[in-house]
């Protein structure tokens, strides 16, 4: 039995209370603006926070956007986790997860925060290493429950895993930039699940 963890202080309700707020209207600000046009003295108004309190949380607006990256990421991998969920077979928990995904891809504060300027913000080793913390890691354990039970043929899993991550993070590149988004996650993903199929052992 695990151990009750102790109750809170008023403080520390207090200081989660103010970081919840900041992360909030920072992400309220980038989907609205963008990072650059976004501004600290706006954020910490629409927080209802001083200056100070904004510092005390993030040394600065990259390490907010930081922080709303991380959530907005972990909020996905728990959607494509939930949606997983629902089906017994792995092959089909895979296609619910990247359909999860790309319903994400297709929200407006998704597609500008983490889709269209995250990894220019964050640079690249960084953004890497947040999506592979989240959505990446779940596309890797999916796979290597496949190859695990007999049901994948190929020698480098993770590599291949990376591979299809990219297919997919394309398709949500492209969404917001076509007439016609379901017609383009359609083509996306048939292409993604014969590329898939060419590794798929016959069982």
């Amino acid at each position: 039995m695990r151990a009750k963890e102790p109750p809170k202080s008023r403080r520390e309700e207090y200081s989660e209370a103010t970081r919840q707020a900041l992360l909030d209207a920072g992400r309220q600000a980038f989907a609205a603006n963008g990072f650059q046009a976004a501004g600290m003295e706006a954020i910490s108004r629409a927080a209802r926070v001083t200056r100070g309190a904004f510092y005390h949380h993030f040394e600065d607006k990259k390490a907010l956007f930081d922080a709303v990256v991380v959530a907005m990421q972990r909020d996905a991998a728990a959607r494509i986790e939930a949606a997983a969920r629902n089906e017994r077979k792995v092959w089909d928990r895979l296609s619910a997860g990247i359909e999860a995904y790309l319903d994400a891809c297709e929200e407006p504060d998704y597609a500008r925060i983490v889709i269209q300027e995250a990894q220019a913000v964050l640079g690249e080793p960084r953004y890497r290493e947040i999506e592979e913390t989240y959505p990446t890691a779940l596309l890797i354990a999916t796979l290597r429950a496949l190859k695990r039970d007999g049901e994948l043929d190929a020698d480098d899993v993770d590599l291949l895993s990376r591979m299809i991550d990219a297919m997919i993070c394309k398709i949500g590149l492209l969404l917001p930039y076509t007439d016609d988004p379901g017609k383009l996650r359609r083509n996306g993903q048939k292409i993604v699940a014969a590329v898939l199929e060419t590794f798929r052992r016959k069982v």
